[in-house]
């Protein structure tokens, strides 16, 4: 039996319209690109994002891996509820300034668990964090 591909764009909306007034849509998060392979999310750093050295803060890095994964994995398992279960992140180097990327992709599934990775990159490509999480299907 063959099914209907999945409609994105609509899928993109949806997801935009009911993170606007959560977390998400205070962190300022941008959706960029969503398919099965992968999610980009961006962010412009702003003055609250920071800590007090003046760099990103390590919470709003992690904020914005797991997010991003969990839309990936969202992508991946578009009709169950998916929550995180663990997180695990490196930092490399700090980020100031400036639209930064997040990406995130699902590097495995099961039936109930699945594993993403993502990284945070500024303007320029260079690598300022990167993690993965595991999330599991909930009834």
């Amino acid at each position: 039996m063959q099914t209907e591909p999945f409609d994105y764009s609509d899928y993109i909306k949806k997801l935009e319209a009911a993170a606007k007034d959560t977390f998400w849509g205070f962190l300022g998060c941008e959706l960029e690109e969503i398919n099965e392979k992968k999610v980009i999310v961006s962010l412009r750093i702003a003055k609250h994002h920071l800590n007090l050295l003046g760099i990103l803060h390590g919470g709003v890095h992690a904020s914005l891996l797991d997010n991003t994964m969990g839309i990936a994995v969202m992508v991946a398992r578009p009709h169950d509820k998916i929550v995180t279960t663990h997180l695990a992140l490196h930092y490399v180097s700090p980020l100031k300034e400036g639209k930064i990327y997040i990406i995130g992709k699902v590097v495995h599934q099961s039936r109930r668990m699945i594993t993403a990775q993502g990284e945070i990159k500024n303007e320029k490509g260079k690598l300022s964090s990167f993690g993965t999480g595991s999330f599991q299907l909930i009834d």
